[in-house]
């Protein structure tokens, strides 16, 4: 099993509205078809107070390397696209694939 991170850094006078598009268009959308599945949805703590804007992590679990690359293709970077067209420079994001590791092992 993975888990495909996306953290997203959000500039302060859009952190409302960009929660609220995670929540209720982005999440939705990305596990509509069900590659993606079991959503998570972290606040990034900042590492000090300074620190301007905020971040999210949003977490999805996926079967494998190839579920994973199909949804990328077929669903992942139109989800991007909207994400770079609704709010331009004022929210930047990178990926991060991660593999589970069974503890009981």
């Amino acid at each position: 099993m993975l888990v495909y991170n996306i953290t997203f850094h959000v500039e302060g006078e859009m952190q409302a509205d960009f929660l609220r598009f995670l929540k209720e268009e982005y999440v939705p959308q990305a596990t509509q078809r069900g590659f993606v599945h079991s959503p998570l949805l972290h606040r990034v703590l900042p590492h000090a107070e300074e620190e301007e804007g905020c971040s999210y992590a949003v977490q999805f679990r996926v079967k494998n390397a190839d579920r994973l690359n199909f949804w990328i293709e077929q669903e992942g970077r139109a989800l991007a696209r909207r994400v770079v067209e609704r709010y331009g420079s004022k929210v930047v994001g990178f990926t991060t694939v991660l593999e589970e590791i069974d503890l009981e092992k």
